[in-house]
C-alpha cells in the first residue's frame, strides 16, 4: 500500500443499509467493520446518513463509517470526512470484490471502480487515489447474474466465511503496528 497506516484516519465499510442485507455478499465491508468496531471496543452511534464509530488502532485514532444509504449512493458519506479534514488518502474503503475468490483479502491504493457502485460513487466524489481492501467473493458464472448474486447471502460454511472476516480485520490491525 502506498500510505502509512498511520495516515489512515477513517475506514468505510461498504454495504446495504438493513438487516435484510447483512449477510450478503455485498455488504461485507458492513461486517469487517463491525468486527473492527468489536475487536477494538468501539460502539456504533448513528449521524445523518451513516453509523460512526471511534476506535483506537495502536494509538492511531480511526472513524469507522457504515453509510445508511444503498451501495450507489456510498460517496454521500465522505463530504462529512472531508469537512473534519479526513483526505482521500486518509481513507480505507473496505469492499466485496467479484474478481477475487472468496476470501482472498487483497489491500492496495488507487485503482478504478472496476465495475463496484459502491467505489464508482465514493470516486466521483474524491476520485480514485485512497486505500481499499478488496474482499473476494467470487463470480457467478454467468454476467447477467451479478447483480442478483451480490444481494444474496454467502451459501459456502458462514464459519469460513468468519474467519476471512477475521483474517481481514487482523490484517488492517497488523498495518497500524
Amino acid at each position: 500500500m502506498n500510505v502509512l497506516p498511520s495516515q489512515i484516519k477513517a475506514i468505510i465499510g461498504l454495504g446495504n443499509p438493513g438487516q435484510h442485507y447483512y449477510k450478503t455478499r455485498h455488504s461485507i465491508g458492513f461486517r469487517i467493520v463491525d468486527t473492527l468496531a468489536d475487536r477494538y471496543g468501539g460502539t456504533w452511534r448513528t449521524k445523518d446518513t451513516m453509523e460512526i464509530s471511534e476506535i483506537m488502532i495502536n494509538e492511531h485514532k480511526v472513524l469507522l463509517i457504515k453509510p445508511q444509504t444503498f451501495m450507489n449512493t456510498s460517496g454521500k458519506v465522505v463530504p462529512f470526512l472531508l469537512k473534519k479534514g479526513i483526505k482521500p488518502e486518509n481513507i480505507l474503503v473496505v469492499h466485496d470484490e467479484l474478481e477475487q475468490p472468496l476470501g482472498k483479502i487483497k489491500l492496495k491504493f488507487g485503482g478504478s471502480a472496476r465495475g463496484h457502485n459502491g467505489l464508482r460513487s465514493i470516486i466521483a466524489i474524491i476520485g480514485k487515489e485512497f486505500a481499499r481492501l478488496a474482499f473476494g467473493i467470487d463470480r457467478p458464472e454467468k454476467k447477467e447474474d451479478v447483480s442478483n448474486y451480490v444481494l444474496t447471502n454467502f451459501t459456502e460454511k458462514l464459519d469460513i466465511v468468519e474467519e476471512f472476516i477475521e483474517e481481514a480485520v487482523d490484517m488492517i490491525g497488523s498495518t497500524f503496528a
